[in-house]
């Protein structure tokens, strides 16, 4: 599955960043997405629906931030552009609220290894699992 880019000026939507290619792997569960400064990513769809920007796992504020437990085999079922500056996705779990700008994609692919750990962490600390 592949998302079309559309052109756009990076300052018209206040972001440094622009992708060049987003992919999705099915087989893998994947998110393959490339970047105009040479940066290329590959984001599970765990990680992608553990970090969703959504209300409902991000709060209101950063204290209210959800841990989202047993995501270990979630896929993504769709992807349609937002704008010309986002995408939504749509997890076979049935979440589909939040909103992935660029550059929150290219936050998530740039600090992967800080928030997955810190995600991870976080679900042993809790006694909670990735696994259904």
């Amino acid at each position: 599955m592949s998302v079309p880019i559309t052109e756009a000026s990076a300052q018209d939507l206040e972001t440094k960043v622009w992708p060049t290619e987003i992919r999705y792997k099915k087989a893998d569960k994947t998110l393959e997405i490339a970047f105009d400064n040479g940066d290329a990513f590959s984001l599970s769809a765990e990680y992608l629906r553990v970090e969703s920007p959504s209300a409902e796992v991000q709060g209101h504020s950063p204290t209210q931030k959800v841990t989202i437990a047993g995501r270990r085999h979630v896929g993504i079922m769709e992807i349609e552009p937002v704008g010309n500056y986002a995408i939504r996705i749509k997890f076979d779990d049935l979440h589909e609220t939040g909103i992935f700008s660029w550059q929150y994609l290219h936050r998530l692919g740039a600090e992967q290894a800080e928030i997955w750990g810190n995600y991870l962490a976080e679900l042993e600390r809790r006694g909670l699992s990735r696994d259904p």
